[in-house]
């Protein structure tokens, strides 16, 4: 019922632009598919950093280079994690749940698979769905 009303998806290139344009925005919510875009590119971009610097016997170089991605995108990740939660209604306290041995990061995962709550909620309006 309320699919008919979605907005279209952002692209990986829209979700890479959101993803460092709110560096450290923790309010909020973001899409699901933001989530998901921001993911693939930081996969493929692992890909070619070590795969390309692998071949040319400058593995040292590839894996620093990625490492200095890894240490710039430490908050924005963690603000986008926190965004997602808050698009399914949980608190970004929820992410917590991964450091706990016995239940470890399956919770916090399978979330980021839930799909945007249609209404309102105290982070905002539907990224997905809103206004």
């Amino acid at each position: 019922m309320a699919e008919v009303n979605a907005k279209p998806a952002p692209g990986m290139m829209e979700s890479v632009k959101m993803f460092f344009g709110r560096y450290a925005d923790f309010k909020g919510r973001s899409r699901r598919a933001e989530y998901w875009m921001v993911t693939l590119f930081n996969m493929v971009l692992a890909a070619v950093l070590l795969g390309l610097f692998s071949v040319m016997d400058l593995y040292s170089i590839g894996a620093g280079l990625w490492g200095l991605y890894i240490v710039a995108s430490l908050v924005p990740s963690l603000a986008l994690t926190v965004r997602r939660l808050h698009d399914v209604g949980r608190s970004g306290w929820f992410f917590l749940l991964m450091f706990i041995p016995v239940i470890n990061l399956w919770p916090a995962i399978l979330v980021m698979f839930i799909d945007s709550k249609v209404e309102a909620n105290q982070w905002g309006e539907s990224p997905k769905y809103g206004a």
